[in-house]
């Protein structure tokens, strides 16, 4: 794991790696995202409706394959998802883009 990677284990998409409180939040909900450049961070979603979630995400980051490019995750077909605060779902890395 690189120093890059380990700033980013166990905090959440979109918050700063020296955050006071970069944890997940108790009454929030998110998807987990796993494999690609942001593996093992959380996404916020509690506000997402489900077809958003079903058409997957392109996040904006510094680690894919063109910086400052996007990096994308899908859900899984048929995956189940558990409605409430916590980890809901989880996205899967499938590529980059600039």
């Amino acid at each position: 794991m690189n120093g890059d990677e380990q700033l980013l284990n166990g905090r959440f998409y979109g918050r700063e790696h020296d955050d006071p409180n970069p944890g997940p939040l108790p009454h929030r909900t998110y998807a987990a995202l796993i494999g690609g450049p942001l593996d093992g961070l959380l996404l916020d979603i509690k506000v997402w409706r489900p077809e958003e979630i079903d058409d997957g995400v392109a996040l904006i980051t510094e680690l894919s394959r063109w910086p400052g490019g996007r990096t994308l995750y899908d859900p899984r077909p048929g995956e189940a998802r558990t409605p409430g605060p916590g980890v809901g779902c989880r996205l899967y890395y499938s590529g980059d883009t600039p």
